[in-house]
């Protein structure tokens, strides 16, 4: 398949695919690990899981997908933090001043129910 999502007219590879479908079904003001991605998906791992956000990502909303430890990928923090801010996903601040993702508040486990609309449910509240 033709990499639509990422402008690019080239064969995405099939599990590049997949992980970007993934990313495309992240509600707003959600989040998911890149290793809860390759984990809902059942093949690869975080490090797969990254490469291709890195590679084919822009097209999709990479924001929502992030490290584990919740802070926004370096150089990537104003973009991150701005989608962020107007998707109203939950942040905190770091011991140092510096905001990072409420991951508690703002993971989201892929279920399909609460939320999948981008509503909040009880647990993001």
């Amino acid at each position: 398949m033709c990499c639509t999502m990422c402008g690019m007219n080239e064969e995405l590879p099939a599990y590049a695919e997949r992980v970007l479908e993934a990313a495309e079904r992240i509600p707003p003001g959600r989040v998911m690990t890149y290793g809860d991605v390759a984990e809902w998906l059942g093949e690869g791992g975080p490090r797969q899981v990254g490469r291709v956000m890195a590679l084919y990502g822009g097209g999709v909303p990479w924001w929502r997908v992030v490290r584990a430890d919740g802070l926004p990928l370096p150089g990537s923090e104003p973009r991150a933090l701005e989608h962020y801010r107007t998707e109203a996903t939950p942040l905190r601040l770091t011991a140092a001043g510096e905001p990072r993702l409420d991951m508690r508040r703002a993971r989201w486990d892929g279920n399909r129910d609460p939320g999948q609309d981008g509503t909040r449910d009880e647990a993001h509240t």
